[in-house]
């Protein structure tokens, strides 16, 4: 369900590009196809720790969000 108020699609656009994210690089990549709801959780909370840990972002001089954040810090 949509938590954005009503007539602003563009509030939705930063999970939404999140959620692109997440689905291409771990359940398309790995090819995970048959879940459990244990799987699905364990796989998201492993991938946010890479993304904010691990993953390097160009918009972020290519750091870590964790890296960028100590930097500027």
């Amino acid at each position: 369900m949509s938590m954005s108020r009503k007539g602003t699609p563009s509030d939705n656009a930063p999970i939404e590009s999140f959620h692109s994210t997440l689905k291409s690089e771990t359940f398309y990549l790995e090819g995970l196809t048959c879940t459990t709801t244990a799987i699905v959780e364990q796989a998201v909370r492993d991938y946010i720790t890479y993304y904010n840990s691990i993953r390097i972002q160009t918009k972020q001089n290519n750091q870590s969000p964790v890296n960028f954040r100590q930097l500027a810090a």
